[in-house]
């Protein structure tokens, strides 16, 4: 009887290391979480935690990318309210999302051009006392890594370029100073 609990023991011990190292092993080797990553002096991804089940705003294609644009709830209640369309500010707290793609042919369809490798995803969130001088937006690109599946701040090496800090969209985003700097149109549904 205590020759079968000795064995029992060492067995279940065995299990036990054999579990952790298993484990240490799979943690040692995962990409860094994706909502740790953060623009220096500026916007954390952490910010825009589960954007990737948001309502789609729009698509688009620029000849060099595919991109899905997403809105939180926030972002779509104004767009269903009529803003920025109408002149009246994107409320406080309202996100968005741009998620970019390498364009691919469809292997089925071959006149349909379908995403490819993920190359990077933008934010952008409205809050006027935060970000008073980027006219009450912050900015956030994030480039994707598909070969380590790992996201990295932006850089001033990027095109456009991108700053340290939450202002990398202010300059373009001017462009569109009459929809309070929102580019994207909400798609007739």
């Amino acid at each position: 009887m205590i020759t079968a609990r000795k064995f029992l023991g060492a067995l279940t011990g065995c299990a036990v290391l054999i579990g952790s190292a298993a484990f240490v092993g799979s943690v040692a080797g995962a990409a860094p979480d994706k909502y740790s990553v953060k623009v220096p002096g500026g916007l954390a991804f952490s910010e825009f935690k589960g954007y990737e089940t948001w309502e789609t705003v729009a698509v688009s294609y620029n000849g060099k990318a595919i991109a899905v644009i997403l809105g939180n709830p926030a972002m779509i209640n104004a767009y269903k309210a009529g803003i920025p369309d109408n002149g009246k500010p994107v409320p406080d707290g309202a996100k968005m999302a741009k998620v970019h793609w390498v364009p691919k042919m469809s292997p089925f369809f071959p006149d349909a051009t379908i995403p490819g490798v993920q190359s990077d995803v933008d934010f952008m969130v409205k809050d006027s006392k935060r970000f008073v001088d980027g006219n009450g937006w912050g900015y956030a690109e994030f480039r994707y890594d598909a070969a380590t599946d790992t996201f990295t701040p932006g850089t001033t090496a990027d095109t456009p370029p991108q700053g340290n800090d939450a202002k990398c969209g202010v300059a373009c985003h001017n462009l569109a100073k009459k929809r309070d700097h929102v580019f994207t149109e909400y798609g007739h549904r």
